[in-house]
């Protein structure tokens, strides 16, 4: 019984600095997407970002119906999870691929690609990525008009 309680108080004072950390709803502030990086309506609420050693950067992203990331690439990859809705998932040199809720996308490292919402119906997905030399994503030229081409649904 004592070896219990020398374990509890061990425990109990434990660091600060392996606390958990909670980050409370209204915290996570939404914010449209940069223009710069977006076409369309898209909000990011970012979620999480990198605490050392970690590396994840996570956002819940928001696009209305014919909104899209520019074509990127990530140093060391992407998940998506769709959380709700239809959209598309773009890697150079394949077809579109239609994703829906529920869906899971892994995106290798250094892969060019874009995602976003159908023409007709928005989407949601969760964005994890992982941070390389101090960076993210590596952003690049918007995906054109003839290259996004939304479902008929």
């Amino acid at each position: 019984m004592k070896s219990f309680h020398g374990m509890a108080l061990i425990l109990c004072a434990a660091p600060a600095a392996h606390a958990q950390t909670i980050v409370r709803a209204q915290e996570a502030l939404a914010s449209p997407g940069p223009a710069e990086t977006f076409t369309g309506a898209v909000t990011v609420r970012r979620t999480a970002a990198a605490i050392a050693p970690g590396q994840a950067n996570t956002a819940l992203v928001t696009f209305q119906p014919g909104a899209r990331t520019n074509w990127h690439t990530h140093p060391a990859g992407q998940i998506l999870y769709v959380t709700q809705g239809c959209g598309w998932y773009q890697e150079e040199g394949s077809a579109a691929a239609r994703i829906c809720t529920g869906d899971t996308i892994h995106a290798r490292p250094g892969a060019k690609h874009w995602h976003g919402a159908t023409n007709r119906q928005g989407m949601s997905h969760l964005a994890i990525s992982e941070t390389l030399n101090g960076k993210p994503v590596d952003w690049l030229e918007p995906v054109t008009a003839a290259q996004y081409r939304g479902p008929a649904s």
